[in-house]
């Protein structure tokens, strides 16, 4: 009977030890996962009882059940959006500059002569 019960309690030191090494530490409760060790060892069949009790996350159906970290980590920065690479010459970019404003420039001359033929149109009939 004796060897049974040794038998036993190896097995649920055993169980315990390796549940409680290979458990995330978000699913340990109460005690940091190296208490836990410590505790089951030095008392093997306690420690373990109340480790499988208390110290380890269950859901419903008695499956592991991860749960949110103790400790709010920022998650990583986004890395910044990479530029665009402009092969264009510097000479070339301010000649393109220069094309556009010159085609501001004009369409901004042909809307007030369409305003002013516009406006002479209505004075005109009026």
């Amino acid at each position: 009977m004796a060897v049974l019960f040794s038998i036993l309690m190896l097995a649920l030191l055993i169980g315990a030890l390796v549940d409680i090494i290979t458990r995330r530490d978000d699913q340990v409760k109460y005690l940091p996962k190296a208490f836990w060790i410590i505790l089951v060892i030095l008392i093997p069949l306690a420690g373990s009882l109340i480790w499988f009790l208390v110290g380890r996350e269950y859901d419903r159906e008695g499956i592991r059940m991860p749960r949110p970290a103790r400790e709010r980590r920022t998650p990583d920065p986004a890395p910044a959006p990479a530029r665009p690479a402009d092969s264009r010459s510097t000479e070339q970019q301010i000649a393109d500059l220069d094309r556009e404003i010159e085609e501001w420039r004009l369409r901004a001359e042909i809307e007030k002569r369409r305003k002013a033929q516009g406006g002479g149109e209505k004075g005109a009939e009026g």
